[in-house]
């Protein structure tokens, strides 16, 4: 454009269009405010509203280390979404958020339980375990007030509605009594409360359930155990019960006024008195290194943990060899071309890998069975005689690698076969060029490479074998069970099923320390075993 005709345009009233840099950099700002950044604007909105509801809830439970880490993760989310230089991250950060939260997180928690006490007995901190105990220990006041009782119903939980100085209060067992004011009066008995449903009295005395749940019911007065609750005997009064125990929380100490009996906190987390006896509720309190040796010198678990120990590195290691010797045989038959039908039998070969593990071990859990009559492998192969397969320690080794031997096999049978196909073969026709046989050739060609592309696969095969759970409860359950020991536990637990059952999940009491110490052992050991036999593979590269 001229000088005239800027004038010119200057004095009619327009602007000069826009420069091409100009409009570029219009276009790119437009770009920036397009449907993409509004569905990351709406994504990320989303992303810290759970995060700031899931902050708040670990604020309100007091739960500091989550609240920091939400915090921390949300920080970090909005500038790696909103920033333009952290690209690679915008890739990386939710699967690393993922894994913190996922792996990282667990470890460290299943860390910090080892260290603790934490189990029956223990399972919570010491003020709920005085207010427990408080209210395990009530007793009706003797001359204390009565009030009418009305039984009510919300969302399926049961409630007590009195009359109190003349208003009307509903509570339930979490909820302490609070004032109700829209609630309907008669004659001192409250008849109707906004929001909640009145349980007839008939109802409950023609129900022996029903009846039983109201009689064990337990109404606070208030958010202090120490002014009791309300409590009835018979459906209809209500009357105010009050714990013997009095907590002095200077002392720290329980003392029961009818007996004079006073408990005292321990650093075990519990209130024990002189003589020793100890209240049943306790606490979690911290116990350093002491499960790590509890698993080592405790009479009930030493004798066992070596033996289990023990079995536990011969399963794992029988298993991995039996298995891929036997694929391999297989693999090596049918890799031959002569063999005719090769696709169909491989099918076959493969049809125990087809089936659900658990389904696999419970079927032959029903076919090992000593009795004749149900168990088809003594019926069928052993003229009907009886024997203990599952019942007898050595037996029930023996079958558990038998039956782990048959899930196996196909796996290592598909995976052996794809690795002599991929075999160069131009290395095995050098070999019978310069005279060596098939042993030969197998020994010191075929096995190495095959080596190559399967030894990591070993490494994970027995780390899995390690922690096969599932075979050794739905086979055996971890029986036969030992008899020197009251622990329950048997001869075919490997380590990860003695963790379940001192976790407590089959019944019985929990150990959780006990049993997150013996899971940090366990993930030592294999990281340790894998981390070595790797080393030891890099041997391997060599071949190629």
């Amino acid at each position: 454009m001229t000088t005239e005709q800027s004038l010119t345009a200057a004095v009619v009233g327009d602007e000069p269009p826009p420069t091409r840099r100009s409009r570029q950099s219009h276009a790119r700002a437009w770009d920036g405010l397009g449907f993409g950044f509004l569905a990351k604007l709406a994504l990320m909105a989303l992303v810290n509203a759970l995060g700031v509801a899931a902050g708040w809830s670990a604020y309100v439970n007091g739960a500091w280390v989550l609240l920091g880490v939400m915090v921390g993760l949300l920080v970090v989310a909005d500038w790696v979404y909103f920033s333009r230089r952290p690209v690679p991250l915008k890739y990386l950060f939710p699967g690393l958020a993922f894994l913190a939260a996922f792996q990282l997180f667990t470890i460290g928690y299943t860390g910090y339980v080892a260290l603790t006490n934490y189990g029956t007995g223990h399972n919570v901190t010491q003020a709920q375990a005085v207010d427990a105990l408080l209210s395990q220990n009530e007793k009706k006041v003797p001359d204390s007030p009565t009030y009418p009782l009305t039984i009510v119903e919300q969302d399926g939980e049961l409630g007590f509605a009195i009359v109190q100085d003349g208003a009307a209060a509903v509570g339930t067992a979490d909820q302490p009594l609070a004032a109700a004011p829209d609630a309907t009066v008669a004659d001192g008995v409250v008849t109707a409360v906004p929001g909640w449903q009145v349980v007839p009295k008939n109802q409950v005395l023609s129900d022996p359930a029903l009846a039983d749940e109201v009689l064990a019911l337990r109404v606070p007065i208030s958010d202090t155990a120490e002014d009791g609750s309300i409590r009835t005997g018979d459906a209809t009064i209500g009357s105010v019960y009050r714990s013997v125990l009095v907590y002095d929380e200077a002392a720290d100490t329980l003392t029961d006024a009818e007996t004079g009996v006073v408990y005292r906190a321990t650093d075990d987390g519990q209130f024990v008195a002189e003589d020793g006896t100890a209240l049943p509720v306790g606490w979690r309190v911290f116990v350093g290194f002491e499960n790590f040796t509890k698993a080592f010198t405790d009479d009930t678990y030493a004798g066992p943990l070596l033996k289990i120990a023990l079995w536990t590195f011969v399963f794992a290691f029988a298993s991995v060899v039996v298995s891929f010797f036997f694929g391999l045989v297989l693999a090596l038959v049918y890799n031959d071309p002569r063999v005719r039908g090769r696709r169909v039998l491989r099918t076959l070969f493969i049809l125990p890998y087809a089936f659900p593990a658990f389904l696999s071990a419970l079927l032959w859990r029903g076919m090992l069975n000593a009795n004749p009559d149900y168990g088809i492998v003594n019926q069928l192969f052993f003229f009907g005689a009886r024997i203990e397969w599952l019942d007898d320690p050595t037996l029930a080794k023996v079958s558990v690698i038998l039956v782990n031997l048959w899930l196996s096999y196909p796996y290592w049978f598909l995976v052996c076969t794809g690795a002599l196909q991929s075999l160069p073969g131009d290395v095995q026709e050098a070999a019978r060029i310069d005279g060596a046989g098939r042993w030969r050739t197998f020994q010191s060609i075929t096995m190495p490479l095959l080596l190559v592309s399967t030894a990591p696969l070993l490494i994970a095969s027995f780390a899995f074998n390690f922690n096969n759970f599932t075979l050794i409860y739905m086979l055996t359950g971890g029986g036969p069970r030992f008899t020197d020991t009251s622990a329950t536990l048997g001869h075919t637990d490997i380590l990860i099923s003695m963790v379940y059952q001192i976790s407590g999940v089959a019944g019985g009491r929990a150990d959780y320390g006990l049993a997150s110490a013996l899971s940090i052992i366990i993930f030592v050991i294999i990281g340790v075993i894998s981390a070595l036999m790797f080393r030891r593979t890099r041997q391997l590269e060599e071949v190629n």
